[in-house]
């Protein structure tokens, strides 16, 4: 068995063989052996002929894959693919359109995108663990310009958006040294924001934001300070600039690579950054292997990402 992968070129030969590919994604899945995903059961027999399972317990459906339960199921496109699209997505610090995982992995751009959009569900991670320490906190504004618009397509992607000229909002909290927690929000309200920060952000904690008058009122839990930027945008410790990065970073990968963005589905390619983010202090091989082990339990179908799914049940 050839050593795990730690280049994308490692990436693409180790997983173009299919026992490779069944070898790193089982031990991940099923670390204490392999289980039926519909009844638990462990005794399984592996059909070597069919690179699939069968569950020896007496119930409907006793064949499973590496990628029932997963979100995989029911897709056509072999593991290597798989494997490749998401070590490219994981990795590509601003991110990789779905024209180029078109091109580079040899599906349709449509099978692209939606390949691509399920892996960023495997990347969605909830916390209960709260931040602590030195925190800052912000929000930005994602979005064309309205007025560059056409009627019927500002009708569509502004409609009900409460930031400038219809530009949706994406609030977050960075611990300084360590993890961003980033979330669209509808409003810059102090009921909102106030809200976000309680959720995520330690009582007592050092807090530092803008000047945002959504944020009084937050003194009383935190030990909040405040950063005037009409005046500066640095004061010693009190500052945003590590969010600031942030933004960065996320603007590029949106404005740069994606170029345009749908409003409902933003909060998935915040997923995204946020996960490079808050992993990048590792290498690209270990950095795959931690969204790998998040594929289980989690499923979004075409219709469901299209709107469809909601036309259908009206």
């Amino acid at each position: 068995m050839a050593s795990e992968p730690t280049t994308l070129q490692e990436a693409i030969l180790y997983f173009a063989d299919p026992a490779n590919c069944r070898e790193y994604l089982s031990v991940r899945r099923w670390p204490e052996g392999v289980t039926c995903p519909r009844c638990g059961s462990k005794d399984v027999l592996f059909l070597e002929k069919y690179n699939r399972w069968h569950c020896r317990a007496k119930h409907t459906a006793p064949q499973f894959t590496l990628k029932t339960g997963t979100i995989m199921e029911d897709s056509p496109v072999s593991l290597d693919k798989w494997m490749l699209a998401m070590w490219q997505i994981v990795n590509c610090k601003n991110g990789i359109s779905s024209y180029e995982i078109h091109r580079a992995v040899g599906v349709t751009q449509k099978t692209a995108w939606f390949l691509d959009h399920r892996i960023r569900l495997a990347l969605h991670a909830g916390s209960f663990e709260k931040l602590s320490g030195y925190v800052e906190v912000d929000e930005t504004f994602i979005g064309g310009k309205a007025r560059n618009m056409h009627t019927e397509e500002k009708k569509r992607k502004i409609q009900g958006r409460r930031g400038p000229m219809g530009k949706a909002i994406v609030a977050a909290v960075l611990e300084r040294g360590g993890k961003v927690r980033a979330k669209v929000v509808d409003r810059r309200k102090k009921k909102d924001l106030q809200a976000f920060v309680r959720e995520h952000v330690e009582p007592k904690s050092a807090l530092y934001s803008d000047a945002l008058k959504s944020y009084e009122g937050l003194a009383g839990e935190f030990l909040h300070q405040v950063i005037d930027h009409a005046e500066a945008y640095v004061d010693g410790q009190i500052h945003t600039n590590g969010l600031e990065n942030f933004w960065s970073l996320l603007k590029r990968g949106i404005h740069g690579t994606y170029v345009s963005v749908e409003p409902y589905h933003l909060f998935r390619y915040v997923d995204e950054q946020a996960y490079r983010f808050n992993n990048r202090g590792i290498t690209d091989g270990e950095r795959f292997s931690m969204a790998v082990t998040g594929i289980v339990g989690k499923r979004v179908t075409f219709a469901e990402l299209t709107g469809k799914a909601s036309e259908q049940s009206t």
